[in-house]
């Protein structure tokens, strides 16, 4: 009976794409104090994330949606999750990402998530988390 509230859908901004091809001066990453997602980004970890995004991109395709859309959608599908925690940094990104859920449209993503696109992302990001449902009180 409880659910989890995630944050951060988009990796801090990660994948939105705008550090496919590195950091932009404008971008959250080029300020100091965010120094430290600068360098998760330009380090081996953060390419092998770019790569994942990469492979990622035909499945957001097909779904007719964005990235942001499908990762806000991936965490919404989850069933101990009960919210996601957007930060749109404009009103067109808030906008974006709430296409994952639009009940009106037929472009909504959540509905498309069936258990093979979710395997299909499960096994192209190889972190499928585990769980283990005790119910002993």
């Amino acid at each position: 009976g409880v659910g989890a509230m995630t944050w951060s859908p988009l990796a801090c901004g990660i994948i939105s794409g705008k550090y496919g091809n590195g950091v932009p001066e404008s971008s959250r990453a080029a300020l100091k104090c965010y120094q430290w997602l600068k360098e998760k980004i330009v380090s081996e970890e953060g390419r092998k994330q770019q790569t994942k995004l990469k492979d990622l991109s035909p499945i957001a395709e097909r779904l007719g949606c964005t990235l942001p859309q499908l990762a806000v959608a991936w965490c919404l599908r989850n069933e101990g999750v009960s919210s996601v925690l957007l930060g749109s940094s404009n009103p067109e990104q808030l906008i974006e990402n709430l296409g994952a859920i639009q009940a009106s449209t037929r472009s909504a993503v959540l509905p498309k998530m069936t258990s093979h696109i979710v395997n299909e992302i499960d096994n192209i990001l190889g972190n499928k988390p585990y769980s283990k449902k005790d119910y002993r009180s």
